[in-house]
């Protein structure tokens, strides 16, 4: 009788231990998208350290403030944001931080080395676990590429050319600085880039429980480390792209760094030959994935199942989005703007989630298009939530918290508004201005981003340069627009029908703020209405309600109502998404709840 009193003791423990092992929580940081270039770096091979800064009296790597403002993303000033959001994740104790792809500038060894030394010094220091994956920006290409940018701050403002070698640059401006030439500014390729980051979950390592690719042979009762790292080796982990046959590399892994723990990152890119020796970029996404890398699901689903056998809390994350990130508001995008604007040759195709529920998917994080978004999928053979991590180098500059408990995800989206240094490159900017106001005014930038008062200001202004220098001309080059942005309160209260006195604090309004604020939406979702202000945010729903019940009754509407109509169901939807702030995911219904902060 004791023995069997003894025995049922040590049952109940073990079940206790199992249960109290099932109840245990834990976090982690996604940052998306950082785009890392490392300013203070310097070439193995070449002696030049970069402009001098008058301020700091350091040299750096920097790019033109005009570069930035004609690109969704920032090249300096993110450097900062990156650091600044690392130690936010220290300061919380979080011990797991993934990088859900393009995490480099273009793969240059010059950023890749940088990043290296930054994710080891946190590390070493703070005990931290990084997790990568890669994007279409690392590599740009899957093998390694003669590359360079002309668009490097150079002395007295001017732009200063920096390239990998004297065949890639081919420039004819004879007014520019003397060009620099070194292999570390050269895109590399994955061979290149996995060497460096080898220790960042690409490859297995003593410590991990366990370790696995999409052509590993092994099982997780039999494994051993000298196995994975035999068969983790680049040579053993391609496929053949048809149609020439092309041996492609394909870096997703599963890894386990901690019992119960499971990793999953997956390689998305897809390079579609061109020809013998030239790819497609891979920014597509998960459309390619589907006709390309099919042994990627098969090999997911065992995953899934797996897991669920194992009582492993899985962890799924990839660069690219696996659902609709425009809120239900793309073929309104299409019927206004045209089948490729505003990115929408990206967005994935409802196969894509159905493949990904079917593989026994249930929430899956994601980067890629430098948007704050909460994506959800449901078919009948079930859901699947795509939470999109914002990019550091964009507006909203956030990255997101996960905490993984039994039954539930819990998400925390963090602002990163505060960040030290982020106006030590301004002197230099300074003097890019005064150089393009005497020499080429075509060029000149709106120097009021030059007053931002914090990081996240910072971004916006860079939101609203990327809107006058690019989308303006590449997005909304149309008759509508003219009139969109010739809108003023009177005016707009005459086309929807409305008392102009309805319409509060709204005399300084123009049309351009609207298009600024659908922007600011689409990137930053529920994170921009403290940004837009609740005064105008109302006013934008009476306007856009108004209207909308008004065009139902219209007969034959003129150009501009048919395109204001689909401008305002475009931006109601972005008003409208799913919870992407703070919010919690039901694991066993996928139900999403709004959490206070």
């Amino acid at each position: 009788m004791r023995k069997l009193i003894v025995f049922v003791l040590f049952v109940l423990s073990v079940f206790s231990c199992l249960e109290k092992k099932d109840n245990k929580s834990f976090q982690v940081a996604f940052m998306a998208d950082v785009h890392l270039q490392d300013i203070y770096g310097s070439f193995s091979d070449n002696n030049y350290k970069g402009v001098l800064n008058p301020q700091t009296g350091k040299y750096t790597l920097a790019r033109t403030m005009q570069s930035q403002l004609q690109s969704t993303r920032l090249f300096n000033e993110n450097y900062f944001a990156f650091l600044a959001a690392l130690d936010n994740v220290v300061s919380r104790n979080i011990k797991y931080v993934v990088l859900p792809g393009d995490f480099s500038d273009d793969g240059q060894m010059l950023n890749i080395k940088g990043l290296k030394s930054i994710l080891d010094s946190y590390t070493k220091n703070h005990g931290i676990k990084f997790i990568l994956t890669t994007g279409n920006h690392d590599p740009v290409r899957p093998f390694y590429q003669e590359s360079g940018k002309e668009d490097f701050l150079g002395e007295g403002g001017k732009q200063k050319a920096i390239f990998s070698s004297k065949k890639a640059f081919n420039s004819k401006d004879n007014s520019k600085l003397k060009p620099v030439f070194t292999k570390d500014i050269a895109k590399l390729g994955y061979t290149e880039i996995l060497s460096e980051l080898r220790d960042f979950g690409f490859f297995p390592k003593k410590t991990d429980v366990y370790w696995e690719s999409p052509f590993s042979n092994y099982n997780y009762s039999d494994y051993t480390f000298k196995d994975a790292a035999k068969q983790a080796e680049l040579d053993n982990r391609k496929y053949k792209m048809e149609p020439n046959g092309s041996e492609i590399p394909d870096v997703s892994y599963l890894v386990e760094p901690a019992e119960g723990i499971w990793f999953l990152a997956i390689d998305a890119n897809v390079y579609v030959p061109k020809d013998e020796n030239t790819f497609s970029s891979a920014s597509i996404g998960y459309n390619n994935v589907l006709t390309h890398k099919k042994h990627l699901f098969k090999w997911i689903k065992t995953i899934t199942k797996r897991a669920k056998r194992l009582n492993k809390k899985l962890v799924v994350f990839s660069h690219y989005p696996t659902v609709e990130f425009n809120d239900g508001a793309s073929e309104h995008i299409r019927m206004l703007l045209g089948e490729d604007k505003m990115q929408l040759h990206r967005v994935p195709q409802n196969e894509v989630a159905k493949a990904f529920i079917e593989a026994g998917v249930k929430v899956h994080f994601g980067g890629h298009m430098h948007i704050n978004d909460t994506g959800v999928a449901a078919f009948e053979l079930g859901t699947l939530v795509n939470v999109q991590i914002p990019s550091l180098a964009a507006y909203i500059p956030a990255y997101k918290i996960a905490t993984f408990s039994s039954n539930e995800i819990e998400i925390k989206t963090i602002v990163i508004d505060s960040v030290p240094r982020f106006k030590e490159l301004f002197p230099l900017y300074k003097q890019e201005y005064a150089f393009l106001k005497n020499n080429d005014e075509k060029a000149l930038w709106d120097s009021t981003i030059l007053e931002a008062k914090n990081y996240k200001d910072y971004t916006q202004n860079h939101l609203k340069g990327l809107i006058n220098n690019r989308f303006l001309e590449n997005e909304w080059n149309m008759p509508f627009t003219q009139f969109l942005l010739g809108l003023n309160k009177k005016s707009v209260a005459e086309f929807v029908s409305i008392e102009e006195t309805a319409l509060k604090d709204f005399d300084d309004w123009t049309g351009f703020d609207m298009l600024f604020d659908l922007y600011r939406l689409r990137s930053a979702d529920v994170l921009a209405f403290d940004d837009i202000g609740t005064i105008r945010l109302n006013n934008y729903k009476l306007l856009i309600n108004s209207f909308l019940k008004k065009n139902r009754y219209l007969e034959n509407p003129s150009n501009n109502q048919k395109h204001f109509y689909h401008f305002c169901v475009i931006f109601n939807k972005f008003l409208k998404g799913a919870p992407s702030g703070n919010f919690s995911i039901d694991l066993n219904t996928n139900k999403i709840t709004i959490k206070k902060p």
